[in-house]
């Protein structure tokens, strides 16, 4: 990209920034009812506008697929009713939740005075992910549930549809509800510069979210971190699963069946680790369950010609693969899981409750599970919430599925017993 156009999109970057800090005073100030109201639009739109929605979708799986797009990326990128109807449900169901109380008394202090915690919004959080369409309507929601203005970017292969359903539902859900429509910005520059603009915004976009490829969004979280910029960053994935000696075998099929059922996703099965003491029992026959799917996924086995926690889904082509390797124990399964994968997580398959108290007390990961799906690793399943991302920092702060409760600012107040003040949003 050449300076001169590197400078326009720059420019358009920080002008949605700043129409979206021109409407977050609109968006703090909205009561309960405003914000369900927005939200219940949201899901009447995505039918009614489901037509137009669907069709500029159609035009990007298009483009994608003349560009060399396969596999788990196609069907990341693409829409169809079902999932329309998906996304409606969610809004729905977040719709129906009683908002986080803005003011509650924390404890009396001397001097007649008493101690109150205030949560209120960011602001302004920019949110850079993959070209994953459905997430424009994930991250919109929560940002609107926790009250504040949005900069959203997704990858270009997804920029036909996100500017559909911020146009054609978003934007006209928020507008009749009372909030001003330009609390959620769209950046509609395509190519990595419009990224990197987004995380050199301190003094309006003092946080954003990142979703996506490993590389890129370590490279993101970097330049964030030299602007100034705070980040909730979600650059690798992969789930883990453990066979352990005493596991159910049919349920150890099932756990690598349910594991499999999307390949693009993050926390789909990555690498199965199968018992040493059952690794001639299980390794064949999980090599075998593997090639029976369709599509067929292939099995990397020792000696593996890349790092254990390689991650399948992002690996455009090859998508349809699962490491298997061995572990010897479930101390050692919990410290291959910690040292050689994203820590995203890990699950073991066992009867044995020692077993599976001594993995789980092992593993340090964002999720640990016993007997479960790694897939359960997201805001709705868990949750019963949209998400906007998984943060796996191993540092205070949100971790795991980052919902509308997570986007918030502390704040302690001091007040006269006796003289709370009304409860209304703080801006």
């Amino acid at each position: 990209m050449s300076e001169r156009s590197e400078r326009g999109t720059g420019a358009a970057v920080a002008a949605a920034a700043t129409a979206a800090r021109a409407a977050s005073g609109s968006i703090a100030g909205a009561d309960d009812g405003q914000i369900d109201a927005a939200l219940r639009g949201m899901a009447r739109l995505l039918a009614e506008a489901a037509e137009p929605v669907l069709a500029a979708n159609a035009e990007d799986e298009r483009a994608a697929r003349a560009g060399g797009m396969g596999g788990g990326l196609l069907d990341r990128l693409r829409l169809d009713r079902d999932r329309l109807r998906g996304m409606a449900g969610q809004l729905e169901a977040l719709a129906g939740l009683r908002s986080e109380p803005a003011r509650r008394r924390l404890r009396d202090l001397d001097g007649g005075l008493a101690l109150y915690e205030w949560r209120r919004p960011v602001g302004v959080i920019g949110a850079n992910f993959e070209a994953r369409p459905n997430v424009v309507v994930d991250v919109a929601s929560q940002l609107v549930k926790s009250h504040n203005a949005g900069v959203l970017r997704t990858g270009s292969a997804a920029l036909g549809s996100a500017v559909a359903l911020v146009d054609r539902v978003v934007a006209p859900a928020l507008a009749a509800a009372g909030i001003d429509p330009g609390a959620i910005q769209l950046v509609r520059e395509p190519g990595r510069a419009s990224a990197e603009a987004l995380v050199r915004l301190p003094d309006l976009v003092p946080l954003v979210i990142l979703r996506g490829s490993g590389d890129s969004t370590r490279h993101l979280a970097r330049e964030a971190a030299l602007s100034g910029v705070r980040t909730l960053a979600h650059a690798d994935g992969g789930g883990v699963l453990y066979l352990h000696p005493a596991a159910d075998r049919a349920m150890a099929a099932d756990m690598v069946e349910r594991g499999l059922d999307r390949l693009g996703v993050c926390n789909r099965l990555n690498l199965l680790l199968i018992d040493a003491e059952c690794w001639d029992e299980l390794a064949p026959a999980m090599v075998e369950l593997l090639g029976r799917r369709e599509p067929k996924v292939a099995a990397s086995l020792p000696p593996h010609p890349h790092p254990l926690g390689y991650e399948w889904a992002l690996d455009d082509g090859n998508e349809a693969t699962v490491t298997i390797a061995p572990a010897h124990g479930a101390a050692d399964a919990a410290r291959i899981a910690n040292e050689e994968t994203s820590g995203l997580a890990a699950a073991i398959v066992t009867e044995d409750a020692a077993a599976a108290a001594e993995f789980l007390g092992a593993y340090a990961g964002t999720g640990g599970f016993w007997n479960a799906t790694t897939r359960l690793l997201d805001g709705f399943k868990l949750l019963a919430l949209p998400e906007t991302g998984i943060n796996i920092d191993r540092v205070p702060g949100p971790r795991g599925p980052v919902t509308y409760r997570d986007l918030c600012l502390r704040q302690y107040v001091v007040l006269p017993a006796g003289r709370d003040l009304a409860a209304t949003p703080a801006g």
